[in-house]
């Protein structure tokens, strides 16, 4: 089954082995966050230390070109023939990296990967909530005013509790003005509030995660009705407990009341998962048939933030597969 994924963080998608390598590279020590080739983590706080320490050995633009071509040829081998990585201008700028230098070593990333599987990819852009209005500003002016092929897509991750959404809507609407794609984290720790707020004042057409959008009917309406795409990322939710089990992960409910959902690892290697596995927990833990899954890979190209022709391409690919 050919597969397709629209919510992952570069760094997040850092496999241990490579982030090892680089360690050495650099001489860190790595050993108190990755055991047994697996990264360990205790709650939510400890998981941030562990994703910080991690990514603090990504410090050059060839770290990142690395990290995205091994992330790409690892998706290609799950049979996955798009995907869209989240971008952090704000955490390369602290290791020293420039936002041309960092999109340009991800793009030839994406480049390698594709010469050798096919594979298609684009970049989107993140600012970082918690980090302010003003700081997303500057991430989204940096963006518009140096366009390249590959960023297609603009959004904001980052502690959705923080600062009122609306504060944003600036950043959005000058990434909106240079023929961005927009998206939001938000329904994850922030409850459906969030998920209005991302609607009313960011323009966004895609919500990442969103799943808390269950608690208002009427929100849930809403999002059926105007087509907003959910970013839904099954393992990450259960990892840090926004769900306790996948019994009470309400992505069934969301799907049965028509609202368009796709299926995404987000931070894989953190949560121990892939975006295989994300598949295999469609299918064996909420009873999805193989039909029903496809239309989420179909979900996630038709609402990618791609060109026409490449969309289209896609959807063949899609279609003769099935």
């Amino acid at each position: 089954m050919l597969k397709a994924e629209i919510h992952c963080h570069i760094e997040g998608a850092a496999d241990p082995a490579l982030i090892q390598r680089l360690a050495k590279k650099y001489q860190v020590d790595m050993s108190d966050i990755i055991q047994d080739g697996r990264y360990v983590w205790s709650n939510f706080t400890n998981f941030l230390n562990t994703y910080d320490k991690a990514s603090s050995v990504l410090r050059e633009p060839e770290d990142y070109r690395l990290l995205t071509y091994d992330y790409f040829s690892r998706l290609a081998a799950q049979d996955t023939i798009y995907g869209e990585i989240f971008g952090s201008s704000d955490h390369a700028a602290v290791m020293g990296i420039g936002y041309v230098d960092l999109v340009e070593a991800m793009s030839a990333g994406i480049e390698d990967a594709r010469r050798e599987s096919g594979i298609e990819g684009r970049i989107i852009m993140t600012c970082v909530r918690h980090l302010g209005p003003e700081a997303a500003d500057a991430v989204a002016e940096q963006v518009a005013a140096n366009p390249h092929p590959m960023v297609t897509g603009f959004g904001m991750g980052g502690d959705e509790r923080s600062f009122d959404i609306a504060d944003f809507s600036s950043a959005f609407a000058t990434a909106s003005d240079a023929g961005l794609g927009l998206t939001a984290h938000a329904g994850e720790f922030g409850g459906p509030e969030s998920v209005i707020g991302a609607l009313d004042h960011l323009g966004v057409t895609r919500i990442g995660h969103g799943v808390r959008s269950i608690e208002d009917p009427e929100l849930v309406k809403r999002l059926a009705h105007d087509n907003i795409v959910l970013e839904i990322c099954p393992g990450s939710n259960i990892s840090l407990q926004v769900y306790s089990d996948f019994a009470s992960h309400p992505l069934p409910k969301l799907f049965a009341e028509g609202v368009r959902v796709t299926i995404n690892s987000d931070d894989p290697p953190y949560f121990h998962t892939s975006i295989e596995r994300e598949y295999e927990i469609a299918k064996k833990e909420f009873g999805f048939d193989d039909a029903t899954i496809n239309d989420f890979t179909r979900t996630a190209i038709e609402a990618a933030f791609v060109d026409e022709p490449t969309r289209e391409s896609l959807l063949k690919r899609l279609d003769n597969a099935a």
